[in-house]
């Protein structure tokens, strides 16, 4: 049978066990004794589809759908409820990283998209400074001067900005995730431009000799930022994509798919733009702290991105050798 075919004649099953899986991780006092037998069913049927499409068809999406499905199943089955924090700790441990490895692709899309806003933006302003007044928003060229980098930041009041910063990248970040719908065109619209306004800015320190203090202002904050704006953004890219080329299933049924997943991808960045925002509140503008200080913040902050992402992938190989043993 082909993979189509498996999918139109078990979809019905699966999408009842999904129902039952979030039925019971909401806690919900209906449940009755036929319902946990239900689930029990369905769940040995869909480790037996599971196996299946392991086998034949492995690198297929409806592969890594049902290994998710499957492993919230076999928690419910097996396991005893978690408390909150538990599930706090596996969404964005483990489950949070199994959604990055799946988006990969469209997150270094748009990366890659910042990152050609920024050469285009570098290379404008360095081969005409005064190209820097048609990158930058109206008035805002006038306000650069590399030689006041820093003035002011004494008389801040962090918590207030902070919060500011806060508030403005996520509203960046659900615009880039809604924007999907317009077929990925605003996603990759705001990235080539705030790649453009970065690598503008970067040219004029530059060319004003400052660029070390220049990027001591910008890391400690913006590793964090980033990359939580790489998230978003791909997954802004990943909807669109979905709503041109929906793949051998329904159209529908893969941009809902496509929505909920990248809806899970906007809400983990949340904690990751209150972390950026706390640390370009009160570290950034910070003038007792030395340059060298903020790098090193900017490092620490790389590593602990990068320890996570491995600890998650350490979490995930190990929960699927699991689920190798039991769809055997």
């Amino acid at each position: 049978m082909d993979i189509t075919s498996f999918w139109h004649t078990h979809k019905a099953s699966w999408a009842e066990l999904e129902q039952l899986v979030e039925r019971f991780q909401k806690k919900n006092r209906g449940i009755q004794a036929a319902d946990i037998d239900r689930l029990t069913l369905l769940y040995k049927k869909t480790s037996a589809h599971l196996a299946y499409v392991r086998s034949y068809y492995p690198s297929d999406e409806l592969t890594q759908y049902l290994n998710q499905l499957v492993s919230r199943a076999h928690n419910l089955t097996y396991k005893q409820q978690a408390t909150s924090w538990q599930q706090i700790t596996y969404f964005f441990g483990t489950y949070f990283i199994l959604l990055i490895q799946k988006r990969l692709t469209f997150m270094a899309i748009a990366a890659l998209l910042f990152v050609i806003g920024g050469i285009f933006g570098y290379a404008a302003v360095m081969i005409d400074p005064l190209n820097l007044y048609y990158v930058l928003p109206a008035g805002m060229a006038e306000q650069i001067d590399p030689a006041r980098l820093g003035e002011g930041h004494d008389a801040i009041n962090s918590p207030v900005v902070s919060t500011m910063i806060m508030t403005n990248n996520m509203r960046v970040a659900i615009l880039a995730f809604v924007s999907g719908v317009t077929f990925g065109l605003v996603p990759i619209y705001l990235l080539l431009f705030n790649g453009l306004l970065i690598g503008a800015l970067a040219a004029v320190y530059q060319q004003a000799g400052s660029s070390y203090a220049f990027w001591a202002y910008i890391l400690p904050h913006g590793v964090i930022e980033l990359t939580a704006i790489f998230i978003a953004g791909g997954a802004g890219l990943y909807m669109g994509y979905r709503m041109l080329v929906p793949g051998r299933y329904a159209r529908k049924y893969q941009f809902l798919e496509a929505v909920k997943e990248s809806a899970q991808l906007l809400l983990a960045t949340l904690p990751l733009f209150f972390i950026a925002g706390v640390i370009e509140g009160f570290i950034t503008p910070s003038t007792t702290l030395s340059l060298e200080t903020k790098y090193g913040v900017a490092i620490i902050t790389l590593l602990l991105l990068v320890i996570w992402y491995l600890f998650g992938q350490r979490r995930r190989r190990t929960q699927s050798a699991s689920l190798d043993l039991i769809s055997k």
